[in-house]
């Protein structure tokens, strides 16, 4: 009699997928056998057999979407015989003698022992000095069915996370904990229903992590009544499926997502070659670890060092601002593929003006500083380099082009790097950067400024020029594409084509995203404000 089995209820799960079928036709299956793994995006299950009999028939194959009520898969059962009503012998007939029974095979005797149903209640284990453990991930709800070895429940404490595994094959009667919870040594976990051997009931469950050579593994040895999986078909990555799969569990398959792993590449440690999470990690630490020797994108540590063993020293904590700028720094120069063009002013003129300004403005309180000039001539390159007033999206596919020129000014204080933003630039003269710039400035070291005056910057300036220097590389302050350094100006003898002249020369330095910006580009745009400083009559223009 051909049966057929179906998907069961899944629960809120439209569809399911089919990860794992673990049978092939031909193969005899007892009841309770597992035939074939879904997989949700919330759990996995194992089908089992309904019945006993001879698998004739595969309706689906590993990756097909089903939901509850497709058919899987066909298996023949042995039909029912009436037994024969021998008639009656006559009176005074000779009756046949009785035929001797023949003595049970040691296969019969297994097809009939009978199975004892048990449960079994999964706690924590040791977990060694751990002060914290929190639930992660219960991968088997109410109801799954599970095999020994098979992981229920994922814990994490502050060192590490660690999937424990089912004592039990059964389905998932309780389950104790949600995720979040606080757990310690010994709090019951899930309780698992299942039925074992007689001589089993009374054993004590033991971890252990089965070897291909364990007689449980050798379906062959196995007698037929505990015999749950029928035999795989041979392939040379007991991880993989015939048809590509592997064999891991929805969280399993999330970490992997999140770290751009393929769990094609990866070998599982778990029961049957099923892929754990630390299969994950350890083929991640081995692929930075590769990547480092082979100078690739892997970062080598920086070794300890105990100083102490040449003289004293003194350890002096770094200030919140320090650490927040050594982040942010150390995440832009690992992303960006910073190029820095450098690039000189001629500002003799523009010095003339501003000092004869200032004489002016003396009285009412103003001083034009030279950052004023540089913000104004800055925003003027911006607007016709739109470019380099940018970021460029994670795929790196499109330049955001802003429209407003909020400009960055890399400010020193005693805990740090600041970087105020002097918002709409373009819209304000040189008298009013000057003051707004100053007030920035002073409210940066005292320690006043508002998150929102450091926060919308499409450009940063970063100006050396009051301290010294002749040129350096400034770090680009992602998501921005570009950053100008400025160093310290001095009078140098230039050739103007008859004669050398002393002019007052400013080093500019521009660092940029080459992702975002050529060679070519950056070339053209400190040329052009090159020619801003040495003219400012061309920003009226």
């Amino acid at each position: 009699m051909i049966e057929k089995v179906l998907v069961p209820d899944v629960g809120e799960a439209e569809d399911v997928e089919v990860v794992e079928i673990l049978v092939t036709v031909g193969d005899m299956v007892a009841a309770d056998d597992s035939l074939v793994v879904l997989e949700s995006d919330k759990a996995s299950m194992e089908i089992p057999s309904p019945y006993a009999g001879k698998i004739t028939g595969i309706e689906t194959k590993e990756g097909d979407q089903v939901g509850e009520g497709s058919l899987l898969l066909e298996i023949e059962t042995e039909s029912k015989t009436e037994a024969t009503v021998e008639p009656e012998p006559e009176p005074g007939s000779r009756s046949e003698p009785e035929p001797t029974p023949e003595p049970e095979t040691e296969a019969d005797t297994a097809e009939t022992t009978t199975r004892i149903e048990t449960s079994k209640v999964i706690t924590v284990p040791d977990v060694g000095d751990a002060q914290e453990i929190v639930v992660a991930e219960v991968l088997t709800p109410q109801g799954t069915q599970v095999d020994e070895g098979e992981s229920v429940v994922v814990l994490e404490s502050d060192k590490a996370s660690m999937e424990i595994p089912s004592d039990l094959a059964g389905v998932v009667q309780e389950v104790f904990v949600g995720e979040g919870d606080e757990v310690k040594e010994g709090d019951p976990l899930v309780t698992v229903v299942g039925r074992v051997a007689p001589d089993q009931v009374n054993e004590p469950v033991v971890e252990k992590t089965p070897v291909p050579e364990d007689p449980e593994y050798n379906h062959e040895e196995r007698p037929a009544d505990v015999s749950r999986l029928a035999p795989l078909p041979q392939q040379q990555d007991p991880a993989i499926t015939p048809g590509g799969k592997v064999h891991a569990g929805p969280a399993v398959r999330k970490q992997a997502r999140e770290y751009g792993v393929d769990l094609g590449d990866v070998k599982g440690s778990g029961r049957r070659g099923r892929v754990l999470k630390e299969d994950i990690q350890e083929y991640v630490k081995s692929r930075l670890s590769r990547s480092s020797d082979s100078g690739g994108l892997g970062i080598p540590e920086v070794p300890e060092v105990d100083f102490t063993k040449w003289g004293e020293v003194e350890e002096k904590p770094l200030s919140r601002i320090r650490k927040a700028s050594a982040r942010n720094l150390h995440r832009s120069w690992l992303n960006v593929p910073h190029v820095t063009q450098f690039d000189e002013a001629d500002i003799t003129d523009l010095e003339l003006f501003r000092k004869s300004r200032n004489e002016q403005l003396q009285k009412e309180g103003v001083k034009l500083t030279p950052l004023a000039f540089l913000i104004k001539a800055v925003v003027d390159a911006l607007i016709r380099f739109p470019q380099f007033n940018a970021s460029i999206t994670k795929d790196y596919d499109h330049l955001i082009l802003k429209k407003y020129y909020h400009i960055g000014i890399a400010v020193e204080t005693e805990d740090g790097l600041v970087v105020p933003v002097l918002k709409d630039a373009d819209s304000k003269g040189v008298v009013q950067l000057a003051n707004e710039s100053a007030e920035l400035a002073a409210q940066a070291r005292d320690k006043k400024l508002p998150m929102d005056a450091m926060q919308g910057a499409t450009f940063t300036i970063s100006s050396l020029g009051g301290i010294g220097g002749t040129a350096f590389t400034p770090i680009v302050n992602t998501p921005e594409v570009a950053i100008l350094g400025v160093s310290r100006s001095k009078v140098s003898p230039v050739w103007n084509g008859s004669e050398f002249t002393p002019r007052t020369m400013l080093p500019l330095s521009l660092s940029y995203d080459h992702r975002a910006i050529d060679g070519a580009e950056a070339a053209r745009f400190t040329t052009y404000l090159a020619s801003v400083l040495t003219d400012m009559r061309k920003v009226l223009m």
